[in-house]
């Protein structure tokens, strides 16, 4: 199956769905193994907030995993260019795969951990875009990906109903340098359920000592 308006990308999808079911019986990259389930929950969802992601944007993706939202957005918006970040060495490894089979260029897999990322000079505040789906509440990811975004740019964070995890990161968006631009519900196809994205705009620069590392960003977040 797939949604209406991407036909041309059927078969992308679909080698996509069986490398991610393959590597799942190995790596449990998710729970989600039903067909229409994956194309509902992982792919629909992962390319719904895609007018978010400027033309030609650099993205950086944090706990990359099973490869949501990057792969089925690249799959659809080949323009983009991403750096995916990914501390579990197996997991990079089907990343890889995923890209190297379905010829996908401008997609690097990095193999470290979000804090550590988020300090080094060549990643620091050098792209248009952060993203991350599933990784951990939005205060805790503020910290991990808003030091990633360069001044003027965007993190986008995918959630589920996340009405107390905003209330809960207004803290942490202002201490990071930035400020929530908007705010978007919507339902998946066939009532699979309700989804937030969270657009939040880089405003100003992250202060030096953030992302904190030592587990911090997860134990006592902002």
């Amino acid at each position: 199956m797939l949604f209406e308006g991407y036909e041309k990308f059927a078969d992308k999808f679909e080698k996509f769905r069986e490398i991610l079911s393959e590597f799942n019986q190995k790596y449990n990259l998710t729970a989600i193994c039903d067909e229409k389930e994956v194309y509902i929950k992982h792919f629909f969802d992962s390319i719904k907030p895609q007018n978010y992601f400027s033309m030609g944007a650099k993205v950086v993706e944090i706990g990359s995993g099973g490869g949501f939202p990057s792969i089925p957005l690249k799959i659809v918006r080949d323009d983009l260019d991403f750096t995916l970040i990914e501390s579990t060495g197996k997991k990079c490894e089907y990343l890889r795969t995923v890209v190297d089979k379905l010829g996908l260029k401008s997609v690097q897999v990095l193999n470290i951990r979000a804090e550590e990322g988020g300090k080094d000079e060549t990643l620091r505040e050098k792209f248009d875009v952060a993203t991350a789906r599933a990784v951990a509440k939005l205060n805790t990811l503020c910290e991990y990906c808003l030091p990633f975004v360069k001044v003027g740019g965007r993190f986008i964070a995918y959630k589920g109903d996340a009405e107390e995890e905003i209330k809960e990161s207004i803290n942490a968006v202002n201490i990071l340098g930035g400020e929530i631009e908007k705010i978007e519900t919507y339902e998946l196809l066939e009532g699979y359920g309700k989804r937030t994205v969270i657009v939040i705009k880089k405003v100003k620069s992250t202060p030096l000592k953030y992302p904190r590392g030592r587990g911090l960003e997860r134990k006592k977040p902002l």
